[in-house]
């Protein structure tokens, strides 16, 4: 599992090494431009007017939504890859923090349309997960929804199979979800399966 000067490492290549996964469907990113694109139509759909990206990255996905118009906040530990978002959102608000140890004060009064994570929430255990998310569930506006997309499955068996399947690809260090076992922590939990490893854990207000 990367650390903060790990990901500061990989932010100028994150976005090419990424494509190259999804370009052959191989774990861990096969499905990713579907996921964000997913992701993306469901915000849009709602009419969203402000966005949280939990673990933004380099703004893959929120800078569709800026340039839509949206107003985005962000919160990232990594100092480079905040430097790169900003460079494609110079007017978000994009904040360097820890999102394992629950949202930065300066949101403790905030609410939005839209909560959204892709490919961060596999840092936390399930339970810690169980815990964000309802930390997150308190700063939905009205009719507002949360959408996690990560390295994720509908069942353990699911998981397995992956595992198996990928070989010494596999990070044993990362923590997949699985919806059977996450919805137990999450009441009203759904799960949208993408590809073969990614899907959308989905939680609404």
């Amino acid at each position: 599992m990367l650390d903060e000067k790990g990901f500061d490492l990989w932010a100028e290549a994150y976005d090419e090494s990424v494509a190259a996964s999804d370009r052959e469907g191989t774990y861990p990113f096969a499905g990713y431009r579907e996921l964000l694109g997913t992701i993306y139509r469901r915000v849009r759909e709602k009419n969203g007017k402000r966005v949280l990206d939990i673990g933004f990255g380099t703004g893959t996905l929120t800078r569709r939504l800026y340039d839509d118009g949206i107003a985005v906040t962000g919160i990232d530990f990594s100092a480079e890859m905040i430097r790169i978002a900003r460079e494609r959102m110079p007017r978000a608000r994009l904040i360097q923090a820890d999102f394992s140890r629950g949202l930065p004060d300066a949101l403790a009064h905030e609410a939005f349309d839209a909560i959204v994570s892709t490919y961060a929430l596999h840092h936390l255990d399930d339970g810690q997960k169980a815990a964000l998310i309802r930390e997150l569930r308190g700063h939905l506006a009205p009719g507002g929804q949360i959408l996690l997309g990560d390295v994720a499955f509908a069942t353990a068996e699911e998981r397995e199979r992956c595992r198996a399947e990928s070989g010494e690809r596999w990070d044993d260090q990362e923590l997949y979800g699985a919806a059977e076992e996450l919805e137990q922590l999450v009441p009203g939990l759904d799960f949208q399966k993408i590809s073969p490893c990614a899907g959308i854990f989905i939680i609404r207000g």
